[in-house]
């Protein structure tokens, strides 16, 4: 039998994302140098969101692009197929302090595969990772530099990220079973 129980509301991720952002401008020190990239699919969204927020916090407009990573992935066979989205990056990423912006982490090889992708781009000064959720079980050594929500999970429960630009809601909900 499945259970769906929600973790955040609509309120509780606009609070989260804020949350985020405040930390992502306090970490930056100089927000202009700044470039978000989200992750397709859920985190090109939420790396709009970011931006939106940091410029009303900031009044700097920070460059957001989407990166795909399906060809990146070591994972190809175990994954589920879609069809590639569209990379954009309409912007140098030299000298820039990227943020990868993502849904969930899991076992951290969606965020390998980007950090591949984005060394085909240019070369930032740095690079941060902001998700919305971690999840633990790692299987690569990579942890987020900001986190919304840390949600311990069993292997077999699945983390659902619903946001309003593909979803028409934003929410999170813990599915077991």
């Amino acid at each position: 039998m499945t259970k769906i129980i929600e973790i955040l509301s609509a309120n509780e991720v606009r609070r989260t994302l804020t949350r985020v952002a405040s930390q992502i401008v306090e970490k930056s020190g100089n927000p202009s140098e700044l470039v978000l990239l989200g992750i397709h699919s859920r985190g090109v969204p939420l790396a709009q969101i970011l931006a939106d927020q940091i410029e009303v916090l900031e009044q700097v407009k920070v460059p957001v692009g989407a990166l795909d990573i399906t060809f990146y992935r070591d994972d190809l066979d175990r994954v589920a197929m879609r069809t590639p989205a569209k990379t954009e990056i309409p912007f140098d990423l030299t000298g820039k302090t990227v943020v990868l912006v993502d849904d969930v982490i899991y076992k951290g090889r969606t965020t390998r595969a980007a950090l591949n992708a984005v060394n085909d781009y240019g070369r930032p000064e740095k690079i941060w990772l902001a998700v919305l959720v971690d999840r633990g079980h790692r299987e690569v050594p990579i942890q987020p530099d900001f986190t919304g929500k840390k949600l311990p999970t069993a292997k077999e429960e699945q983390v659902k990220v619903y946001v309003q630009e593909l979803d028409g809601r934003d929410g999170v909900e813990l599915i077991k079973g």
